[in-house]
């Protein structure tokens, strides 16, 4: 099966609103909205077009992620990082790698745009592999109540978290 990452364009919104609602429509913990989330950030200006991608098979798409910028604020202190959310795929083609070349490219395309580190709220067993951390190791939190093995950070390159500490600060359009 060859996959094909590239950049969301416009035209694939419907498409992918439609996957990311199928790939969270069973999944417990999930508010069900993760769709309607996508759609206001790319409206954000916090939204980088070169962070929404997507994975294709035969001209379908069956995956998606979206990165956008986030802060990690310690008083006066603001250190730029970016929140994986959410990653997607198509229940059929889930367990195929797709969701491992989306979160790959993801990060490779971050760290070229000079991010130093990706947050996220997700699986513990999942995102380790990745080279994913627990937020605590680094004094970091979240806004919200979460099991804190749920919450890691990803520094995109050695020392990127040096001195960062503090609370993560995501966009507005993560509470509408």
């Amino acid at each position: 099966m060859k996959i094909t990452i590239r950049q969301e364009e416009p035209k694939d919104y419907t498409a992918v609103s439609e996957l990311i609602e199928e790939a969270f429509r069973n999944e417990a913990y999930s508010d069900h909205k993760e769709h309607f989330l996508v759609k206001r950030l790319r409206k954000s200006d916090t939204f980088i077009p070169e962070l929404s991608m997507v994975a294709e098979v035969e001209g379908t798409i069956v995956g998606h992620i979206l990165l956008t910028r986030i802060s990690i604020v310690n008083g006066e202190h603001r250190f730029p990082s970016l929140a994986l959310a959410p990653v997607s795929v198509k229940p059929a083609f889930q367990g195929k790698g797709i969701g491992s070349q989306l979160i790959r490219e993801a990060h490779s395309i971050a760290k070229a745009l000079g991010y130093s580190s990706i947050v996220l709220l997700g699986h513990e067993n999942y995102y380790p592999r990745f080279g994913y951390e627990l937020t605590d190791k680094y004094n970091i939190r979240l806004p919200f109540d979460a099991p804190k093995e749920n919450c890691m950070i990803l520094p995109l390159s050695e020392n990127a978290l040096t001195g960062v500490t503090g609370m993560v600060e995501y966009p507005k359009e993560f509470y509408q």
